[in-house]
């Protein structure tokens, strides 16, 4: 039975539950449980803090696990990427008190308060920097205000926390992260693994597309096709009216305004949009 690692708490746990429930799994599962035995899908789940996802994976105790970019870097574990999830977003950054420190030099011999001393320490080799790194398990960008730090490092979606604590962003992101499937270094790819990441990929793509579905005349047929071309072609259905006919397309959801905009210049009619739920390429 294939067993599969799920952060139980943070910005990545209820995506990470959602994606899952659109891949056919955890339809019936308890929101509370540390456990899931989905035996129609062959699947175990367990539910573990972000951060111990990777050590588990890397382990070979469990098979796959999804977690962020920036946790996998900063564990060291013996594990790899397999595939993006497309949410989460967030980057990894040094943010210093308000006009406090000008470049990225002047933080030589500060105290640097974080939760990811790995990634902050292989940034400071890279940059040729000598730094006291404290090491903080959460509330990080409090480190400054209660003194037992000059600087922080910190994982940022919007950057609003660390505004409202009087920090500032300085320089490039050093990670740029988001949710990830991750597997052993060393774990050989069974049948189940692949059919995980088949359905996995099949809500990405689900979620990258709509079907559009409209009428126009024959004589836009063409250009129609040319607007939604479809993955493979558009299908052209006959109507009842000899003069016109029935398309319908898969196109990217990000372009659907666009698309219509255009259908409807080129006069089609009835133009109507549904979302995919479950798709395969």
């Amino acid at each position: 039975m294939l067993k599969v690692a799920v952060p139980n708490k943070g910005q990545l746990a209820e995506p990470a539950r959602q994606m899952l429930k659109e891949a056919g799994y955890l339809s019936a599962s308890n929101p509370r449980s540390l456990v899931v035995h989905d035996s129609q899908n062959g699947v175990e789940f367990y539910f573990l803090r972000p951060k111990d996802v990777a050590i588990y994976v890397g382990a070979g105790t469990l098979d796959l696990g999804i977690t962020g970019r920036d946790m996998l870097m900063d564990s060291g574990a013996p594990a790899r990427e397999l595939m993006q999830l497309g949410f989460a977003p967030s980057t990894f950054r040094i943010a210093t008190p308000l006009g406090k420190y000008s470049s990225i030099q002047s933080l030589e011999g500060t105290r640097i308060a974080t939760s990811y001393p790995r990634l902050l320490a292989e940034w400071l080799v890279k940059n040729g920097l000598s730094a006291n790194v404290v090491r903080l398990d959460g509330a990080v960008e409090n480190a400054v205000a209660l003194g037992v730090a000059d600087v922080v490092a910190d994982v940022v979606a919007t950057g609003a926390t660390l505004r409202a604590a009087g920090l500032e962003i300085m320089g490039d992101p050093i990670v740029e992260s988001e949710a990830i499937l991750i597997s052993s270094d060393s774990a050989e790819v069974s049948s189940a693994q692949e059919t995980f990441e088949r359905r996995l990929h099949s809500v990405l793509v689900a979620r990258s597309y709509v079907l559009v579905d409209y009428d126009i005349e024959n004589k836009h047929l063409d250009r129609a096709c040319q607007i939604t071309p479809g993955i493979e072609s558009p299908t052209v259905s006959a109507l009842q009216n000899p003069a016109w006919s029935a398309i319908r397309a898969m196109v990217p959801a990000a372009d659907i305004h666009r698309i219509m905009d255009e259908l409807f210049v080129l006069g089609a009619k009835g133009i109507l949009v549904t979302d995919i739920h479950a798709c395969r390429l």
